[in-house]
């Protein structure tokens, strides 16, 4: 359980990367969160429960059609 108040975003949450990091690693490109997510610096997840979360950055988005 998360010891902060407010308490930190679930690993199930859409949010989960606002929660506290707890660890991290920059030698290594991970950091650990109060959830127990491991994020990636390429953006990508490893969740506590085994899933994953692909690498996603701004620039995977496709721009607006132009109207």
């Amino acid at each position: 359980m998360c010891p902060h108040q407010p308490p930190c975003p679930s690993h199930d949450d859409a949010n989960r990367d606002a929660a506290r990091t707890i660890a991290t690693h920059p030698e290594q490109g991970w950091s650990l969160l109060c959830n127990g997510v491991v994020l990636f610096e390429d953006t990508g997840e490893l969740l506590p429960d085994g899933g994953i979360i692909a690498p996603h950055r701004p620039t995977d988005l496709q721009a607006p059609s132009a109207a």
